[in-house]
């Protein structure tokens, strides 16, 4: 019977281990907001233009290949800049040259952030900024491609003051990590009730059945006593 115990409890935590680390791997490598850019940038200071673009099934394989365009401040179309493929980049417009880095995902074509560093930002590099993700979705027998694209209007100024844009983002990623914590906490601690159930009844069935076999043997033995 002790064994018997023993070995329900050693379940039990198996089973709560097995629970979290689930929980866990899944929170980790699925997790992707989709945070807004800065817009104000400071002349001579180095900027970050964020693009994040999250897929919609994140078991799905995919790859993607990503493409900035930028319209200059008074002017009327958009140019390709700079493009990224998952292995290498190129900066195509000579206004970027030596002026642009890879900010966004690493060593994966499965690219969901595409943010970009521009240093040394000069006047002349305000305007609207496009990102555009070419994303392959591949699925058993076939393959569905998507184009997702988002805007930054960029202003460079002198002194650069933090924007309300700035302050919103980073509140909101610091409740959708404390939030992400609370679910997973009760998710292990619902898990946690229901293996501590199960393994209960299994006891109480346990001890059933016992009782009934010593109620059975101890008949059997007031039986052969009769007889003799």
């Amino acid at each position: 019977m002790m064994m018997k115990t023993k070995m329900d409890a050693n379940m039990r935590r198996l089973l709560l281990l097995s629970v979290f680390f689930s929980f866990s791997v899944s929170l980790c490598s699925g997790a992707c907001a989709e945070v807004d850019s800065d817009t104000e940038a400071e002349a001579g200071e180095p900027f970050k233009l964020g693009c994040i673009s999250c897929k919609m099934r994140g078991e799905v394989e995919a790859t993607a290949t990503v493409d900035w365009l930028f319209r200059a401040r008074g002017e009327a179309d958009f140019v390709h800049i700079y493009s990224y493929d998952g292995e290498a980049a190129r900066i195509i417009d000579e206004r970027f040259q030596d002026r642009m880095e890879w900010h966004g995902s690493r060593n994966t074509f499965d690219l969901q952030d595409a943010s970009v560093d521009i240093l040394n930002v000069t006047f002349n590099d305000s305007g609207v900024y496009r990102c555009i993700f070419n994303r392959v979705l591949s699925y058993k027998h076939y393959e569905f491609s998507t184009i997702a694209s988002k805007e930054v209007h960029l202003t460079v100024v002198a002194k650069a003051t933090r924007g309300t844009a700035s302050i919103v983002s980073e509140v909101m990623m610091y409740v959708s990590i404390i939030g992400l914590q609370l679910w997973l906490l009760v998710e292990m601690i619902y898990c946690y009730r229901k293996i501590a159930a199960a393994g209960e009844e299994a006891l109480r069935a346990s001890a059933a059945e016992y009782l009934a076999i010593a109620s059975e043997s101890k008949d059997n033995c007031a039986g052969v006593q009769v007889a003799e």
